[in-house]
């Protein structure tokens, strides 16, 4: 470990092993000291969820890309943060990145994502965060187009540092013929998902379901994450995790709530 270098943590929610934290991995050890505490198997879509019932296990895995130590965790994304902040690392990271993710957590998908999650468990410490997703969930992803941006934006933020409370949310379009344009600063897109639950019957007749459904943007603005994501921009979103609809709190004071 470096004296003058920044203190890394990298985490993500699709598993210490997946192709997208491994070239995270390689990214940030241009930038600093890396240590990586990750799941130690998928837990992608759950949200903020932390462990309250069960055990949880951290083992040290071989070291490889770099990092100066990587540890599995049996948690989820949350619990892999909370674990590293208080158990693993000596002191509190001068960064935490998580991804990068196989797949979009542009607009309404922030509030279900493990990855962001991470980040924003890490921004609650204080620890300027980032999560970065890129927008093809094939396994067979190719990550190369997008290391740069990546590299470039956490550099960013460990030069100019965040405000408390905030965190960066980053999606990197599916990459494509056509190089990425470039980086755009944005907000969320109003949207959500048209969900269905496919009913389906097992070979010993139990009915179980299945969930599918359809993304539905509702947002015509030039201004957020999905605009510039279909013009093969990057999108870059800083989200607060202070969910208090300021604006709603003097309308509900002339409420008759104290007659």
């Amino acid at each position: 470990m470096s004296k003058n270098k920044p203190k890394i943590l990298v985490t993500n929610d699709d598993g210490i092993t997946a192709k997208g934290i491994r070239n995270l991995i390689k990214e940030m050890c241009k930038l600093g000291d890396v240590y990586v505490v990750a799941p130690d198997k998928p837990q992608s879509g759950k949200g903020h969820a932390i462990t309250i019932d069960a055990i949880l296990e951290l083992k040290p895995v071989k070291v490889a890309d770099g990092a100066l130590a990587e540890v599995a965790c049996s948690g989820t994304p949350a619990d892999c943060v909370k674990l590293a902040i208080n158990e693993v690392l000596e002191d509190k990271p001068d960064l935490c990145v998580s991804g990068i993710n196989h797949g979009s957590n542009s607009s309404i998908s922030v509030i279900y994502s493990g990855t962001m999650s991470a980040a924003i468990e890490a921004g609650i410490e204080g620890i300027p965060s980032i999560g970065f997703s890129l927008c093809d969930y094939s396994k067979d992803a190719d990550f190369k187009e997008a290391r740069p941006f990546v590299y470039k934006i956490a550099k960013q933020v460990l030069e100019n540092g965040l405000p408390d409370g905030v965190v960066l949310n980053v999606n990197i379009p599916k990459m494509s013929e056509e190089p990425y344009k470039g980086i755009k600063v944005c907000r969320q897109a109003r949207a959500n998902w048209r969900e269905k639950f496919d009913k389906r019957t097992n070979p010993i007749g139990k009915e179980y379901y299945w969930l599918t459904g359809e993304f539905e943007n509702l947002d015509a603005g030039e201004d957020t994450d999905e605009y510039w994501l279909a013009k093969n921009y990057i999108s870059l979103v800083p989200i607060q995790f202070d969910l208090t609809a300021h604006h709603m709190i003097q309308k509900l004071n002339t409420w008759k709530l104290n007659e």
